[in-house]
Formats: C-alpha cells, structure tokens, sequence
C-alpha cells in the first residue's frame, strides 16, 4: 500500500515557496520551509540546530545513537529554482503515483524520505544526521556550513538518480572574457572601436575549444567535459560604437581535470579578451571499492554504478573526506515547466536511507 503519510509530507514541502533568491530577485528563500523542517524534527524527538544566516537558515536535524557506533549523513537541499512558465508550482497535486509541483523531483520528494528516515530510527550506536540545507542550485552556502560544524563517517546525497547508485558526477567552472573598444557616435567610424566585433573571434574560438574538449578524453560514468557560452552584453544604444562586451561562460570538468588546466585552456584561445574566472567546483567521483559505496550498491541491489552530468553538493562533501554516494527517486521536469516524482521511488529511497543507517550506524 502507498504511504500516504510520507507523500502528504513531501506534499506540504511543495507547497511551501522556497525559490533561490540569488537566483530570482526578490525570492522567498528557505527560511519558512527550514522552519517546518526543523518544527517537524522538533515533533519527532530529533536533536536540531537552525544554522545561519537567519533568512536563509540550514537544519542539522540528528537521531542521536547511544554512542561507539558510526555516523551516517542524509543531505537534501530546502531550495528550488524559478516558476516562471509553471502553471500552481506550489499547489502540490497527486495523481498516477506521481507528486507534482516545483521542487518535487528536485528534491523535495527526497528531502520528505530521509526526515522520514531519521524519524524512524531507533537503537542505533552511531548518530543519524539530516542535513535540509540552503543555496545548492547556486552557491552552496548551506552544506559550507554544514561542513564547518559537523563531520560524518559517510553520506547519501538524495539528489534525483532515478534509483541508479551514482558514484561520480561532473564539476564546472565559470568565467568571464572581456574586450574593450572606444565608445563614439555611430558615424565616426574614424574614432570609434566595436567591442563587440572585437568579441567574434572569441566566441569561434570557444566554440572550437568546445568541440575539442567534447572530442577529447572522456569518463567511463560521466562522459567528456564540454564548454558554452552562457551569456553576453555589450553597448549601452543603437547609435553608439560599444566600448565593452562581456561574455560570460561555464566550463564542465570532468574527474581528473583541474581548475589550473581550464584556465591555461581558455587564456590559450581568448587573445585580447580579459578572461576573469569565478566561481568553481570540483568534479566528483567515489572509489566503487570504498565499503560505504559497496554497502549501498548491496542494499540498493544495483550492481553496477552510474554518474551523472550535474553538480551536486556530494562533491563538496566528499573534499571533505566523507565517503559518499548520491541515491535519489525518479521523476522528471528539474528546472522545467512541469516537475513529478514518482512517490513509490521516494518511498524506495527512504526504505534504503534507513537500511543503510540500521547496517552503518547499528
């Protein structure tokens, strides 16, 4: 039979508005939904802490084990995406086995099936931790903190794998190129210096480095790194010659490549354009002979493991040296105009978080 208590839990976190506000100005955050996660917790007989900042809090919410035993990490993110183009993202409903609404694959669903997880432990040595944590679709400033005040001896990342064990998974770094011109009025041709023009032969070469990268060596789970040009402004109106142009890009890494060697790869094909790079993450990729990772892989049944072409906050659990894994529910429609999860797979994934508590933690 369904549980129904666990999809009306991942139901009322649809239905609260968690939007990035880095993402989308004016966004309502995360505070109201990690104050229901951490009252809910509270509810349970759960040890939890509220990290800050105030208005974009992260929970540590833990089953406390009776002590000598290891420690387990469940991690989800409390942020979503934009709504733009949706139709009711947070009227949640259900239909088909399916929970619909933003944030129900991307992850709420999950999010619901690790509370549900901890809630249910009892008489286990080590200590089961939950982590519903702030910013992953940008920054990731609620797992840095997490980070800051707790360490654990192995992790799940519940991010959605469609119930595939997911042992690696891309990294990117941004950048910014920009070139410079002379501003003048648009019939002074004599004076005048496009930026914009003076762009062009950046954005080909990009798109040659893009297709030598993507040509080039690739990862048996993840695949080859890839390289685009995300966005590009320049001029300030139509009759003016513009005195700067700015493109700003992303670059997919894939394990084994380094922020150093991307930047030797763009300062190679930018010429006369300033290349600033931003922010970055490392790629990620779990021993399959690590015994966390083998537990999992027993107790999920998939013998053999995939990766994933996004980036997750696994990665920066992981460069902490906590063993990790990612296991999440199947669904579609992350960052999309229609979003599902399929409730039995959300109930699969909370049935192997606690399995792996009872065996790791026991």
């Amino acid at each position: 039979m369904p549980d129904t208590a666990l999809a009306e839990l991942a139901a009322k976190l649809v239905s609260i508005d968690s939007v990035n506000p880095g993402l989308i100005a004016g966004a309502a955050g995360e505070r109201e939904l990690a104050l229901f996660a951490r009252d809910w917790c509270e509810e349970r007989g759960l040890e939890v802490e509220l990290l800050p900042p105030d208005d974009r809090p992260s929970v540590i919410a833990v089953a406390r084990g009776s002590g000598g035993g290891r420690s387990l990490l469940l991690n989800a993110h409390l942020d979503t995406v934009g709504v733009v183009g949706m139709d009711a993202p947070h009227e949640p409903r259900i239909d088909g086995g399916r929970l619909y609404g933003r944030g129900a694959y991307d992850m709420k669903g999950a999010l619901a099936a690790i509370l549900d997880a901890a809630a249910r432990v009892s008489g286990l040595r080590g200590d089961v931790i939950v982590t519903a944590v702030a910013d992953e679709e940008l920054a990731s400033i609620g797992t840095e903190a997490v980070l800051e005040r707790i360490r654990a001896d192995a992790a799940i990342v519940v991010e959605p794998t469609e119930l595939r064990q997911t042992v690696a998974h891309k990294g990117f770094v941004g950048f910014e190129l920009e070139t410079h011109g002379v501003a003048a009025h648009g019939s002074r041709p004599h004076l005048g210096v496009d930026a914009i023009a003076r762009m062009g032969p950046v954005l080909v070469a990009l798109k040659a480095l893009d297709e030598r990268v993507q040509s080039g060596r690739s990862h048996p789970l993840v695949g080859p790194g890839s390289l685009h040009a995300s966005l590009i402004e320049g001029g300030h109106e139509f009759s003016s010659y513009p005195a700067r142009c700015l493109l700003t890009g992303e670059r997919r890494t894939i394990p084994g490549e380094t922020v150093d060697q991307v930047e030797a790869e763009l300062r190679g094909i930018a010429g006369e354009a300033e290349l600033r790079l931003t922010v970055s993450r490392e790629p990620f990729e779990a021993p399959q002979t690590d015994p966390f990772v083998q537990l999992v892989a027993r107790l999920t049944g998939e013998s053999e493991a995939v990766g994933v072409s996004f980036w997750a906050d696994s990665g920066l659990i992981a460069a902490a040296g906590i063993p990790t894994v990612l296991y999440g529910p199947i669904g579609e429609g992350a960052h999309a105009d229609v979003e599902w999860v399929d409730l039995a797979s959300v109930e699969r994934v909370r049935d192997v978080a606690l399995a792996t508590a009872v065996e790791w933690c026991g």
